[in-house]
């Protein structure tokens, strides 16, 4: 019995210790980025996130358009990648015989193992010339007046990025949306049916409703892919520090101007605005999970009311 005893407490502090050791890991990553970043934060104040002067000749940095192009090619990605991989989570655990989803569930999951860099190669040679030859075409016609259509189109720019985003974060979306779904007891399904309600009643009262927590995990778990993603995106969106209203447009992400210039930056103030920007991605993936958890918070918070 001490024996046993002895064991579950070498196994309580070996499990508490690595638990700790990820605290730890990431308190020290936010000091170096923090320690680096300091020169340029210092240097520029609030005039780095506010202005979109990106100049490594003239050690002159403002990340407002990185900023602008993150938070931009990841919102429209979810909006993209959010109403289909749902459906899809739908389709698969509410539709189809069992045998027939484990099958497609496959799939899912093997398009999420595909790396980002065949993405990318994917999107530069077909998914960009697609977009130039046949949407850009196709979404003048129908919105040519508003300002987000405006401009020729090369390909390469934030709708490209956007769009070659939505396909990398859907099979992530869908499996979690999917496994939330699953959870849902057949007892609740069929208690809707016996009570009337058709199939898409069913799916919207019994299994949607109660899975707004999963589902909004599942979105945000994709929006923080699609907010780091560097390689895939660097190589569609055109990487020029500029803020247009247009989709067609090019632009930049933080991820993509650190993976771009990191290697090259030849001055210490280049590297500190690089670090800056490190930790301008950070702070939006914490706020954005914060964000997150909290609209799970309440909502559970009223269906427990």
């Amino acid at each position: 019995m001490k024996i046993l005893n002895r064991q579950d407490s070498l196994n309580y502090l070996f499990l508490r210790a690595i638990a700790l050791s990820v605290v730890l890991i990431l308190s020290l990553m936010i000091i170096l980025l923090l320690k680096q970043s300091w020169p340029a934060l210092s240097e520029y104040g609030k005039d780095f996130f506010t202005t979109d002067w990106w100049n490594p000749i003239d050690d002159e940095y403002g990340g407002l358009a990185f900023i602008f192009g993150t938070l931009v090619s990841s919102a429209l990605a979810v909006l993209f990648a959010a109403p289909v991989s749902i459906a899809i989570a739908l389709f698969i655990s509410e539709v189809l015989p069992d045998w027939l989803s484990h099958i497609l569930s496959l799939f899912v999951e093997l398009i999420a193992a595909i790396p980002s860099i065949v993405f990318g190669l994917w999107g530069l040679f077909y998914l960009a010339p697609f977009v130039k030859n046949h949407l850009t075409p196709l979404l003048k016609n129908i919105g040519g007046s508003l300002p987000l259509f405006q401009g020729p189109s090369f390909g390469i720019g934030m709708l490209t990025a956007s769009i070659l985003l939505a396909i990398m974060i859907i099979p992530t979306i869908t499996s979690i949306c999917r496994e939330v779904f699953r959870s849902v007891p057949t007892m609740t399904k069929e208690a809707a049916l016996g009570l009337g309600a058709t199939r898409f009643e069913m799916i919207k009262l019994a299994v949607l409703k109660p899975s707004f927590s999963g589902i909004s995990g599942g979105v945000v778990l994709g929006l923080g892919r699609a907010l780091g993603e560097t390689m895939a995106v660097a190589m569609v969106i055109g990487n020029q520090p500029t803020i247009q209203a247009s989709l067609f447009a090019p632009a930049a992400t933080m991820a993509s101007v650190i993976a771009n210039e990191y290697a090259e930056a030849d001055s210490d103030m280049h590297v500190s605005a690089l670090c800056l920007v490190g930790v301008v991605l950070f702070l939006v993936t914490l706020i954005v999970n914060m964000c997150a958890r909290l609209i799970v918070w309440n909502y559970n918070r009223k269906m427990k009311g």
